[in-house]
């Protein structure tokens, strides 16, 4: 009770001033329609950012997430609609929630969500994930190795981020909390092995993604190029295994795993606490568990390069490169759900009627991932509406013919900062990679291109995994089951730890491109530097004193 008066305390003056806010600004037009239909004085500035920014430092203050997004959206809102009072419900319902919902590919995503919940429903009620648990309960003897097996599942399921995220917390759960690994550290681990693993991977949703920024149609050739050169998720990858093989963590995340092995594997509340599934003792097959897996991942496959034209006689790559990974992963999630649903009956794990159950319990279960998600959606679609997107593009123009050797590392962060304040990678790459390739061609053999090309995709995945309001930071939460400002408390100093040493990585490279170097040289430095930090910050989690 106390907590949450202390909470409320911090929001009611939020919310009044928010109130205050809206009847005080001085653009308010003489008579509604006009005041609706004026360009906002806020589009192309730096206040373009600011409702992404008031969602974030709200959240990380109250640790509440819903009521710190919607403020976002209606500051955000009041900004678009010049302080109209009409107006800014407009803003923030019909053009805001509503039409984030009804977006195509918003939907398939949804849609992608409740069909992989229902598969791990159907899974945890035929006792596949019980068996797992089992399973490796005999084989994972320690800590180390269930982080270690957390990892190789999350770089062998590279397909998609989100796919990844709520696949590797759903099979690993089990076996993480047999060894009392925090959720917080599961949530982790999950969000390091997605993003950083997609943003490497040339068969992934996220290359295809990056290859339609490519005007020349050679967006393929260019994304294999620039993974030498991709600096964050190459040392979010060694830091995560360095601190797993020394069993040592830092900042928050010490606290979260010291509690976790006195047995408090959330230190705190548990926002899925109703969502655990009563399976009988010895019910299940390790099977129940991978095959499904299995198909699912087989049939996202082929549904993403059946949206990029496999069948009509593209090969795979250019496939890949042209698919739509919204309809791909809802329709090979929904044959994945139809084979689940037959294996699980054929084999008499359940009834047809129970495994029909399954369709509302995987929905229930995804419902706060979903929820934040939709007012993720539509925040970024009023920041960009503001010009969020435009404004950066020309803090970057602007700067593109300076001193070059500083290029990569001020690209770098500049996505950093789009990527934290708009929650979407995939936004901010497609918003910098244009702008790079205009002012630098890679055509030419510049060798400062690729090496910037690579610095939009590294901070975009940084500002990703700093963002509370991020779908892939969201998803990992989802996955791991986590409090979701837990993971993002925890996860930032990491991430920002990360960012540090790739900045300085891209500083290096940035010199030796300049100076006729290899810019590639810079990376086994910045890995060994990556090494070095995480063993000096690190401790080991003593339960033996406060």
């Amino acid at each position: 009770m106390k907590e949450f008066r202390r909470r409320k305390g911090m929001f009611l003056p939020v919310l009044a001033s928010m109130l205050v806010l809206c009847t005080a600004l001085p653009v308010f037009a003489e008579e509604a329609e006009e005041a609706a239909e004026a360009v906002s004085p806020f589009f192309n500035s730096w206040w373009a950012l600011a409702p992404a920014f008031v969602a974030i430092i709200l959240a990380l203050i109250t640790k509440e997430v819903y009521s710190s997004l919607f403020i976002g959206i209606l500051f955000g809102a009041i900004l678009t609609a010049n302080g109209n009072f009409e107006g800014t419900l407009q803003t923030v319902f019909s053009d805001g929630i509503v039409a984030s919902m009804s977006d195509s590919y918003n939907v398939g995503i949804l849609v992608f969500l409740v069909m992989l919940g229902t598969i791990v429903a159907m899974m945890n009620k035929a006792g596949g994930s019980a068996a797992f648990g089992r399973w490796a309960e005999e084989h994972i003897k320690t800590r180390k190795g269930a982080q270690f097996a957390t990892i190789l599942l999350g770089c062998l399921i590279f397909i998609d981020d989100y796919f990844n995220c709520l696949t590797v917390g759903s099979v690993m759960r089990p076996v993480t909390d047999r060894h009392k690994i925090s959720r917080a550290k599961l949530a982790y681990l999950i969000d390091a092995t997605a993003a950083p693993i997609c943003i490497i991977a040339p068969v992934s949703s996220w290359a295809a993604a990056v290859s339609g920024f490519v005007e020349d149609g050679s967006g393929i050739q260019l994304f294999i190029r620039t993974i030498p050169y991709n600096f964050y998720a190459l040392l979010t990858i060694i830091m995560m295994l360095t601190l797993t093989a020394k069993d040592i963590d830092y900042g928050p995340m010490a606290k979260y795993e010291k509690n976790a092995k006195k047995g408090d594997l959330f230190s705190g509340s548990n926002p899925y606490e109703g969502m655990k599934d009563d399976v009988p003792e010895g019910k299940g097959r390790v099977i129940d568990l991978i095959l499904p897996v299995l198909v699912l991942i087989g049939c996202c496959v082929v549904g993403m390069i059946y949206t990029g034209g496999f069948f009509g006689g593209a090969d795979f790559i250019t496939a890949f490169s042209e698919s739509d990974a919204s309809v791909g992963l809802m329709l090979g999630s929904a044959f994945a759900v139809l084979f689940a649903i037959i294996y699980f009956v054929a084999r008499k794990a359940f009834g047809f009627r129970e495994a029909m159950s399954c369709l509302p319990e995987g929905f229930k279960a995804m419902v706060p991932a979903i929820l934040i998600l939709i007012l993720a959606w539509t925040l970024n679609g009023i920041t960009s509406g503001l010009g969020a997107d435009t404004y950066v593009a020309g803090l970057i123009e602007n700067s593109a013919l300076g001193l070059q050797m500083f290029l990569p590392a001020f690209i770098f962060l500049i996505g950093c900062v789009l990527s934290f304040a708009t929650g979407t990678s995939w936004g901010t790459f497609g918003i910098l990679i244009p702008i790079v390739l205009k002012a630098f061609p890679w055509s030419a053999g510049n060798p400062i291109s690729i090496v910037c090309v690579a610095a939009c995709m590294a901070g975009a995945v940084c500002g990703d995994h700093c963002s509370p309001i991020s779908d892939t930071t969201i998803m990992s939460s989802a996955g791991a089951q986590c409090e979701h400002v837990n993971h993002v408390s925890t996860q930032i100093p990491y991430a920002v730890t990360a960012a540090i040493v790739s900045a300085i990585g891209y500083l290096m490279a940035g010199v030796f491109a300049v100076k006729g170097l290899p810019a590639v040289i810079a990376l086994p430095f910045a890995g060994l530097l990556m090494i070095i930090v995480a063993l000096a910050l690190g401790r080991k989690t003593d339960v033996g004193t406060e």
